[in-house]
């Protein structure tokens, strides 16, 4: 369990909306659903009603700064078993890269490599009171494209399970008098930047491990709220979207 899933979820019962796509911009195929993620009859390019409004906001506020920049959908609305798949195919891949044969894993094995993935993927939990957070209607991965329509440089993937998925990775590398000084670095960690701050400005929160991901009115989003009130305990609006 994280420690947000202790945060109290008070459901409003808002619908889940589709995001208006041609506003924004998204990859030619979605990811995971190429993959044959089991969505069934949903899309992930769902989110919950005001979810869609903040985003849309979070775009105007970039086009406002970087004129003809858009917000890229990676992904939004996650059904618990597309979590579940993800999950357990991140988990083949890492076996994978690793050498090793993910059904011949024994118990220490198999428990240290599923640790490493969810550093970045939720449990896949049916609970409704601990949901994973794209599984909310709430939670929507996003980088950036330029003018041009060609994807913004940002350092690493989205998904990438390494430390470059840390959000201020980079932040350390752009003192010009450190040695680890890197002009690119700069580049990447400006984008970053860039992406927060748009995001930031419709009151999304950032996940504190993965610089692409945002989110309104969840658990994670109230326990980030809490952490800077200090004093004000922030409640949950949206949990688990009832299949």
């Amino acid at each position: 369990m994280k420690p947000y899933h202790q945060v109290p979820i008070l459901e409003c019962n808002e619908p889940l909306c589709s995001i208006p796509l041609e506003q924004f911009a998204v990859p030619l195929a979605h990811p995971y659903a190429s993959l044959g993620a089991p969505y069934g009859n949903a899309s992930p390019y769902l989110l919950r009603k005001d979810v869609v409004q903040r985003l849309r906001l979070a775009q105007n506020r970039l086009q406002a700064r970087q004129p003809g920049w858009k917000i890229q959908i990676f992904d939004g609305y996650r059904p618990v078993a597309v979590q579940h798949f993800m999950v357990n195919y991140t988990l083949r891949e890492l076996a994978l890269a690793r050498g090793l044969d993910v059904h011949r894993l024994d118990q220490h094995q198999h428990q240290t490599l599923l640790n490493e993935v969810y550093q970045f993927w939720a449990v896949p939990n049916p609970d409704p009171t601990t949901p994973p957070p794209h599984s909310t209607g709430a939670a929507v991965d996003v980088t950036l494209v330029d003018a041009s329509g060609q994807p913004v440089a940002m350092g690493g993937d989205i998904d990438e399970l390494s430390e470059r998925s840390h959000p201020n990775y980079y932040g350390d590398r752009i003192n010009p008098k450190s040695p680890r000084y890197c002009h690119t670095a700069a580049t990447y960690h400006r984008h970053r930047t860039l992406l927060h701050w748009a995001m930031t400005t419709a009151d999304f929160c950032r996940h504190p491990h993965e610089w692409w991901h945002f989110s309104y009115g969840d658990q994670l989003w109230a326990w980030l709220k809490t952490k800077d009130t200090m004093d004000t305990m922030v409640v949950a609006r949206y949990g688990a979207v009832l299949d």
